[in-house]
């Protein structure tokens, strides 16, 4: 598994989804990717802290601009990667 692969399963290996050869692979990735690793510390900690906090609602102008700043910054990198 490449640091790719790992972003694209990282949601579901948080939440124990993967089969378990996907999930060993990840583990294997993590064992041996620093950055990785901190994507999915970063990750975790970060749904620790909104499950803390508890729900708030994002006003609807704030939350549209932060979708078309992800879809762009998804699409861009789509792009350059081919």
């Amino acid at each position: 598994m490449n640091c790719d692969e790992l972003l694209a399963y990282l949601s579901d290996y948080i939440d124990n989804n993967l089969d378990e050869e996907l999930t060993a692979e990840a583990q294997e990735h993590l064992a041996t990717c620093h950055n990785c690793r901190v994507v999915l510390d970063t990750t975790q900690q970060t749904i620790f802290l909104y499950r803390r906090q508890g729900r708030r609602a994002i006003p609807a102008a704030r939350r549209e601009r932060l979708f078309n700043q992800l879809q762009d910054a998804f699409l861009k990198r789509k792009k350059e990667n081919g």
